[in-house]
């Protein structure tokens, strides 16, 4: 069950994709009070299934050992959670979660991390369906984008806190902020960098490229031109918490930023959103309007780890990222006829394809 093909990821979104898409019809749901036609759950639980299991039989890919040899030598008995969340200088949630797991599974790395991902994908598959205009090309940007690898099989504590965010969606889309604030907090016990959707959530609010989202663009401008100010800032802020090394620390100095390419290809999304704003404009469709905020923060963020730390910095657009994959079904299904909408879509899974073997061969050098 373990995956030892990379292209098998591209294989099955195509195949199995083309033939649930054929087989199974859509259903009708209601999203924020129009009738939409969706993915069923259960077709949609299929499609996903094998990115659940590859990411239990997941070996040796990025941070897979340290969390597997963390998972092992963890206490295995409720009656030592409490020490052993004491005994955790951060994240202490993340503690509580692993020895909980497994005072009920025991050893087996592979169910851990596979009960993780079932959650996660969960978290993505529920809000992508409901949504996302295409479910497929949503699914098919989080794997080409290798956002997929990249935290479902490497960064999987901050991206179990990513999606636990990410599945309340529907309560941001209602305003319901006090349930958000709560569940932030929570993801924050396994994640500190939660705490940053504390800000972006009221920020991401109202319609696309509003005067908030205007001033934070001036905000990542003035960040660029004042990069050592920005560092020291960073210091101070961070004083007296689990990152106060961050900035000085061996990792932050020799790291040379995100690369221009990955931020580019995260940027795509916020053009098309500035390049469409009639048509969103026109729809006044909450979901799309929170959707290209979010577009526009990923954005911000990937400029400005590309001038600091793509490790640190460059990890933060995960939690608004995955919006652009509602944002960029809708703009091709809303700001295009039907001739030019073939086009984008193949042309967005032409250029994805060539992301995904750029970042799988000469980046990490797997393919």
């Amino acid at each position: 069950m373990t995956l030892t093909n990379y292209w098998w990821l591209l294989i099955w979104m195509f195949a199995a994709g083309g033939i649930i898409a054929w087989a199974l019809p859509k259903q009708p749901v209601m999203v924020m009070g129009k009738r939409e036609y969706r993915w069923t759950m259960s077709s949609a639980v299929i499609f996903v299934l094998p990115y659940i299991i590859w990411a239990g039989y997941r070996k040796g890919f990025g941070d897979t050992e340290t969390y597997r040899k963390t998972f092992r030598e963890s206490a295995s008995s409720l009656s030592q959670i409490s020490q052993a969340v004491s005994d955790t200088a951060k994240d202490k949630g993340f503690t509580f979660l692993t020895v909980l797991i497994k005072s009920i599974i025991g050893n087996s790395d592979v169910i851990f991390f596979m009960l993780i991902a079932i959650v996660q994908m969960l978290c993505i598959v529920i809000v992508f369906r409901k949504y996302s205009t295409n479910f497929w090309l949503s699914m098919f940007l989080f794997v080409a984008s290798t956002d997929y690898l990249s935290w479902m099989h490497n960064g999987m504590r901050q991206f179990l806190a990513v999606t636990i965010i990410f599945a309340c969606t529907g309560l941001l889309l209602k305003k319901k902020y006090l349930p958000v604030i709560l569940v932030i907090l929570l993801a924050a016990t396994i994640h500190g960098s939660a705490l940053f959707m504390l800000l972006i959530i009221f920020l991401a609010q109202g319609k696309a490229w509003n005067k908030k989202t205007l001033l934070f663009i001036v905000g990542i401008l003035l960040i660029i031109t004042g990069v050592d100010q920005f560092t020291q800032l960073l210091q101070n802020v961070l004083t007296d918490t689990q990152y106060s090394d961050m900035t000085t620390n061996e990792i932050w100095t020799t790291d040379d930023g995100t690369s221009f390419i990955r931020v580019l290809v995260y940027s795509v999304p916020a053009v098309f959103a500035f390049l469409g704003i009639k048509y969103i404009e026109e729809s006044g469709d909450p979901v799309v309007n929170l959707a290209a905020n979010m577009s526009i923060v990923t954005a911000g963020l990937y400029v400005v780890s590309m001038f600091t730390s793509g490790i640190y910095i460059g990890r933060m657009p995960i939690y608004t990222s995955l919006y652009s994959y509602i944002l960029l079904p809708w703009i091709f299904e809303h700001a295009f006829n039907e001739r030019s909408k073939k086009l984008m879509y193949a042309l967005t899974c032409g250029c994805y394809l060539v992301f995904f073997y750029y970042q799988m061969h000469a980046t990490w050098g797997i393919l």
